[in-house]
């Protein structure tokens, strides 16, 4: 049994966090491990040939593998050390190499600074060795608040170089490179503009989960995030020219943070897109731009863009705005006609080209949209053809009216917001 009588073992320590970390070890007598709270390592103890590869890995890494933050998660570890102030013990979970461990979070109020990880060598921790992890926790909050200090300076200077390129500051590309010098922040040689579209004003603890978010997942090199109100900006780049890896991770990481938000800190309804992506660091701005753009026609068009998540997929939806504000524009005729016909006689003929048109004029599929019979269906179809002069096997025909319909309901949602 190990016994500890000195209180004032974290004396004069003047915020030397490997030091803390190796008076805890000398009193437990196993490796310890000192992370900030989105697992980020600050500090781990000298230790002999006992360790684990998990333990090895966040040493190597400066941070906590991905897949092992995700089993601690999906085995309830984690949400017991974010609810809680006392310490946990852990078994091992073999798959992502972590050995037995005790486990406590460093806090100031409700607010989790860091963690402290004791990797079990020979036996068991005894209540006490827990009572004293919890004590090291306690005084471990004074050293973590000086580094959080630091670093939200260090990420106010981030935003607002973000911001710069966001809105076209700066006037020579040179310019943003000697920034990301200066912030010792490596240059991209391509990037993308990521928005997320919160269902509410983006609060501080949001903001924590999203830093955490943000730092633990490795599917994409995040460089530089804002927050604006209920948005999330996000950039994101790469080192490698034409790397296909990028592309991949973008196209992953959306849906990825939106399901993991939910999941872990029950924050739903997130919208998420993606701008372009470039290699002229002037671009930032255009990037933005239709990241924010694919943004509107998601909350305009919900059904038609559901499954969309970056501007290059908006394919016609990308000069719908163009041609609604277009004052030559015309409606078309045979929608007139149909809306006519629905007014006149309490028909939904208008409604029903709509949903056939939607759905790639699949019989099926529209008649299951729309709850009729597929007979019921035809027959409405040969009405529409009849009263609107419409040739439903014209293709240009049926990309006019489509088109025609849709900037309909771009209309109709600015009149009603």
């Amino acid at each position: 049994m190990k016994e500890f009588t000195n209180r004032d073992i974290f004396k004069d320590l003047y915020g030397d966090m490997m030091e803390f970390a190796d008076r805890i070890s000398s009193v437990l007598g196993c490796p310890i491990t000192i992370e900030d709270g989105n697992h980020r390592l600050l500090a781990y103890s000298t230790h002999d040939d006992t360790t684990d590869q998990a333990r090895i890995m966040t040493i190597i890494g400066r941070r906590v593998p991905e897949k092992v933050i995700n089993s601690l998660w999906k085995d309830g570890f984690i949400p017991a050390l974010l609810k809680e102030d006392v310490p946990i013990k852990i078994g091992a979970i073999n798959d992502v190499g972590l050995g037995n461990r005790a486990a406590v979070s460093i806090r100031k109020n409700n607010e989790v600074l860091g963690f402290i990880w004791a990797l079990e060598v020979n036996q068991p921790f005894s209540e006490e060795d827990m009572d004293f992890l919890q004590f090291a926790a306690k005084e471990a909050k004074n050293q973590l608040q000086q580094l959080q200090l630091k670093k939200k300076r260090k990420e106010a200077g981030h935003q607002e170089f973000l911001w710069r390129m966001l809105t076209g500051h700066y006037q020579e590309e040179s310019e943003i490179i000697e920034n990301f010098t200066k912030f010792s922040i490596q240059v991209p040689v391509v990037f993308s503009i990521l928005v997320f579209e919160f269902p509410k004003e983006i609060n501080r603890e949001v903001e924590r989960y999203i830093s955490y978010m943000l730092t633990t997942s490795q599917k994409i090199n995040r460089f530089l995030f804002a927050i604006d109100h209920n948005k999330l900006i996000l950039f994101a780049g790469s080192d490698q020219e034409n790397s296909p890896s990028f592309t991949t991770s973008i196209y992953d990481f959306i849906p990825f943070f939106i399901l993991e938000m939910k999941r872990r800190f029950g924050v739903e309804h997130i919208l998420g897109t993606s701008g372009n992506m470039y290699k002229n660091l002037m671009d930032v701005k255009s990037s933005y731009e239709e990241a924010q753009y694919t943004l509107k026609m998601k909350n305009i068009f919900p059904h038609d863009m559901k499954l969309i998540l970056h501007y290059e997929e908006l394919g016609m939806f990308q000069m719908i705005e163009t041609l609604a504000n277009n004052k030559q524009r015309h409606a078309h005729p045979s929608i007139l006609k149909l809306r006519a016909y629905d007014l006149k006689n309490q028909t939904e003929l208008l409604q029903t080209l709509t949903v056939y048109l939607e759905k790639d004029c699949n019989p099926n599929e529209a008649s299951r949209n729309l709850h009729i019979h597929v007979n019921t269906l035809n027959y409405r179809l040969k009405r529409i053809t009849e009263v609107g002069n419409i040739r439903l096997k014209d293709p240009i025909q049926k990309m006019s009216l489509f088109l025609d319909i849709k900037l309909n309901e771009f209309d109709a949602f600015h009149k009603k917001n």
